[in-house]
Formats: structure tokens, C-alpha cells, sequence
């Protein structure tokens, strides 16, 4: 992807679906999530669509995409229920991206047959690991060889466009079946490749483990981990074009492409995150608060935030500098390059100025990158800045 197409997404209208529930909760996740709560689904679901409903009208949007939680767990015909109400509301582009997260296990062949059906053409599998010690540690439910079946029952059924999620850093994982795990993921022809650390949020399960005894992850060995994935990646095909991302060309995210290049998305459900006009909107969290909230017919806002054109620009940096593409020179790179550690960071190699654009060339220090953005956050914004 280019450059200028990864920059033309900014102008792509997008919308984000937060589905809550789950069989159990995962140690490491600190989401917006619930178990045991599938009682409420059905009532959950007309909220979302009461809530969409609400909202002011918009143009039609080019890409949706269902995260959680899981949202697998509901019927497709619930699912599909949400879809329409988007639909009605803002309109949905022809040829838009309309993305599902998915546990493996909840995927046969007629249940993602199902998914197509109601709307959806990118499936995306929470696979985490293709070891079996691993996903026990992680607390995930299926085996290596159920998500392998999953991904070829969503290929069978019709999908064109599927994803696999992977975890690295894990208790249990070495260097053998971290390698076994990307090679796997690959060998089953999925489409593109999201590849996290894993990260100890307060409060998780795994947090607390940690805080009892347990060893945390190691830096350095997920920085191996991390090279060891864009390796092999690479090897197959694959370009990585975002911090945690690869995949076949035109097969990209074009939701998150729109989120990290600053473009504007409507947002939905339990604790979801919006950005639209300027202004930053998210959601309750709590899920019997947020069902009575819209069924009282109010907005199930817990908090906004107006972003100032600098605030905005520096936001722009931020996300934008995840992709590979970096960023478009502008005050935000300008002040960036005349920061002190700005410098250290370019006569390092760590980033290059190429010109015309800012990009990071070592993925692996990106939240070295990211502190000089956020220290820029003191600075005046500078006067009659051309902000971009």
C-alpha cells in the first residue's frame, strides 16, 4: 500500500460494533467484556440498534468492524439485526469492508456461511497461539487443530478475506513453537497476520498472577519474537504495514487504516471508543448501566473530549506512525524534528526523514517515538501553523 492510499483513508467513514460477551474472560484482557451474561444478548442487541438509530445521520460508510468481547457468540441473525440498522442510518458504500472478530471455536462451515449471509466478507480469528501449552495459558478454549478447521470452514463457506491474531511472549511458548505457531498460521492461507505482545494490563487475572509471583513477559524475547514473525512473514508474502500487521497485497485493514490515518468513525456499544467532528466519544462501561442508559432513550456517553488542531495534529503522529507509510511532513513532524530527542531518535535511526514524510524504521522502538509525541503535548501550539 501506498503512501497516498494509506493517507486517502482519512476520508473513509468507518463504524466500530463492541459485542461484550464471552464464554470466560481471558487473564490478559482488559476490554469491555463480560461472561455469564449471555442471557442479555437479545436485549443487548436492540440496544445497540436503538443506540445506532439515535444517532445522526451520515454518509455511508466504507468499513464496519465488529470487535469485543466476541462477537461470534451471537447469532448471525442478531449480528445481522445491527448491520441493517447501519444500513438505515448512515448507509453502507458498496464495496465496504464489514468485519467480524471470531473464536475459532464458535465457527463451522454453516455458521460462517451464516455470517456471509447476514452481511459480513472479513473474518477475523482470535487463534492467539498454535500451541497447545500456550493457549492453556492464555486461557483460550480451543486446540490448534479446531482453529486450523475454523479458518478452513470460513474459506469453504465463501470468505475471501480472512485473519488470524497471535499473541508472542506467552508463559509456556519458546522459540521453536512461537516459530511453529507463525508457520501454521500461515500454511493454512490466511489472508493477513496481526501479531501482538503480550502486554500485563492492572487488574487483569494475569496481573495479578504476576503481582504473586508469576515471571512477567520478557522484553527481549518478545523483540525476537517480534523480528522472528516479520521474518518469516515477509518470506511469504507478506508486508507488514502497520507496528502489529502484514498481509497479502490488498488485503489490508481498511478499518484500522482509517482509524490510524486520523479518519473519522462512529462508534457503538458497551465502552466503544468514537471520533467524529473533532471530537472523541466513548461509552459506558458498565453493561447494565449502558442497557438502561439507551432504554431510558438517552446516550450511553461517559465522557467526550474536543481535540484542539494541535492536540489533533499530534494525534495525527501518533496513530500515523504505526504504519509503515509513516506520516505526511507537517507542524506536528516539524516540532517532532526540533525536539531534542526528536534528533536523538533520527541520528539514531530509529526514524528517517525521507523528505516529504516522517516514518519509524525500527518497529521495535515505536514507544520511543511515541513518548517524544506525547512530550510534545506541553508545547505551545505553534503560531499561524499550517495544521494538516
Amino acid at each position: 500500500m501506498t503512501s497516498d492510499e494509506a493517507d486517502a483513508l482519512a476520508s473513509s467513514p468507518a463504524v466500530y460494533v463492541h459485542i461484550p460477551f464471552c464464554a470466560r474472560v481471558c487473564p490478559y484482557c482488559d476490554f469491555a467484556v463480560v461472561a455469564g451474561r449471555d442471557d442479555v444478548a437479545g436485549r443487548y442487541v436492540d440496544a445497540v440498534v436503538a443506540e445506532i438509530r439515535s444517532a445522526e445521520p451520515w454518509r455511508p460508510v466504507e468499513s464496519v468492524y465488529f470487535g469485543g468481547g466476541t462477537p461470534s457468540r451471537l447469532e448471525p441473525g442478531h449480528l445481522a439485526r445491527i448491520l441493517d440498522a447501519i444500513a438505515d442510518r448512515h448507509g453502507i458504500a458498496d464495496g465496504s469492508e464489514i468485519s467480524l472478530e471470531a473464536n475459532p471455536e464458535d465457527i463451522d462451515t454453516q455458521r460462517a456461511g451464516d455470517l456471509i449471509a447476514a452481511g459480513f466478507n472479513r473474518i477475523s480469528f482470535g487463534v492467539q497461539s498454535l500451541d497447545d501449552r500456550v493457549l492453556v495459558s492464555l486461557g483460550r478454549r480451543h486446540t490448534p487443530p479446531a482453529a486450523l478447521s475454523a479458518v478452513r470452514s470460513a474459506r469453504d463457506a465463501g470468505f475471501a478475506n480472512v485473519s488470524a491474531d497471535l499473541i508472542f511472549g506467552a508463559p509456556g511458548e519458546t522459540d521453536e513453537s512461537w516459530q511453529q505457531s507463525v508457520s501454521s498460521a500461515l500454511a493454512s492461507e490466511v489472508d493477513h497476520v496481526s501479531c501482538y505482545a503480550l502486554t500485563v494490563e492492572k487488574g487483569t487475572e494475569l496481573h495479578r498472577r504476576i503481582l504473586a509471583g508469576a515471571p512477567a513477559p520478557d522484553g527481549d524475547v518478545q523483540a525476537d519474537r517480534w523480528e522472528t514473525a516479520d521474518r518469516l512473514l515477509g518470506e511469504a508474502g507478506m508486508a507488514r504495514y502497520e507496528v502489529s500487521n502484514w498481509s497479502r497485497p490488498g488485503f489490508e485493514c481498511r478499518y484500522n487504516l482509517t482509524v490510524w490515518a486520523q479518519g473519522e468513525y462512529e462508534a457503538y456499544g458497551l465502552g466503544a471508543h468514537g471520533f467524529r467532528d473533532g471530537v472523541r466519544t466513548r461509552n459506558l462501561r458498565h453493561l447494565d448501566t449502558y442497557l438502561e442508559t439507551v432504554e431510558s432513550g438517552k446516550r450511553p456517553l461517559a465522557g467526550t473530549e474536543t481535540l484542539s488542531e494541535w492536540d489533533a495534529e499530534l494525534d495525527r503522529l501518533f496513530v500515523g506512525l504505526r504504519r509503515a507509510v509513516g506520516v505526511a511532513h507537517g507542524p506536528g513532524t516539524r516540532a517532532f524534528l526540533g525536539d531534542p530527542d526528536g534528533v536523538r531518535l533520527l541520528e539514531a535511526g530509529v526514524v528517517a526523514d525521507t523528505g516529504d514524510r516522517l516514518v519509524v524504521v525500527n518497529p521495535l522502538l515505536t514507544d520511543w517515538v511515541d513518548r517524544v509525541v506525547l512530550s510534545l503535548r506541553g508545547w505551545e501550539e505553534p503560531a499561524g501553523a499550517d495544521i494538516v
